[in-house]
């Protein structure tokens, strides 16, 4: 396994990540962080040692600079720049793409509040790149237009409580074209905080990747 902190160049800006790759990894998958969070994010943690333990490269980027961050918390306007960070987003997929080591593997595009909104719109830039779209708690209608022109299949994971969101998601699902699910965890508020909420999280994501690959492996095959 391969692990290192790196920085991604991506629209102007450098990018500090967290890259794991296990041997034999058949994807990587890009966490995009949501309003007010970051590559440290303890629940996209989580969920990235889940992910890596059925054997998925991850990478773990700051969409925003530290400077930006700071700027950010004060004025908040950047968390909701959609436009900037699927920007950025499509960055980092060029630098995996370019990368040895991730440059031949499919990308899942997992995203936390914004940054599923803009996974959502980078996924739709680059059909051929993306293996599936994962929205945990996310904003996938502030994706806008980008909905319908998704190509990759879409997880969206909403808490049952958390029920702003969980309508926003339906509404969003409803704009999509892609074949998608929405999984509702029930009792789960926002942030996934109640017990197990989190590994039922992880558990779908894990399930779901692996059936992406299961079929993209299936459609593969010569005929």
């Amino acid at each position: 396994m391969m692990s290192e902190t790196v920085v991604v160049p991506a629209d102007g800006a450098q990018l500090p990540g967290d890259l794991v790759v296990p041997d034999s990894a058949p994807a990587v998958v890009l966490f995009a962080h949501g309003s007010g969070s970051s590559r440290h994010s303890p629940r996209n943690q989580a969920v990235a040692a889940a992910l890596r333990e059925a054997g998925l490269a991850t990478l773990l980027i700051d969409l925003l600079t530290a400077e930006e961050e700071r700027r950010d918390v004060v004025t908040g306007e950047h968390r909701f720049d959609i436009a900037l960070l699927g920007r950025r987003l499509v960055a980092a997929m060029e630098w995996l793409g370019a990368r040895p080591g991730t440059g031949e593997l499919p990308v899942v595009l997992f995203g936390a509040s914004t940054g599923a909104a803009a996974a959502l719109r980078a996924a739709a830039q680059h059909p051929d790149r993306v293996l599936t779209v994962v929205s945990r708690g996310g904003r996938p209608d502030l994706a806008g237009d980008a909905l319908p022109a998704v190509r990759a299949p879409v997880l969206l994971v909403v808490g049952g409580d958390d029920h702003e969101v969980l309508r926003l998601n339906e509404e969003a699902a409803r704009q999509l074209r892609a074949p998608h699910s929405l999984r509702v965890i029930p009792g789960a508020t926002h942030l996934f905080e109640e017990p197990g909420a989190l590994e039922q999280v992880a558990d779908a994501v894990r399930q779901w990747c692996a059936e992406r690959l299961r079929t993209t492996a299936t459609e593969q095959e010569p005929s």
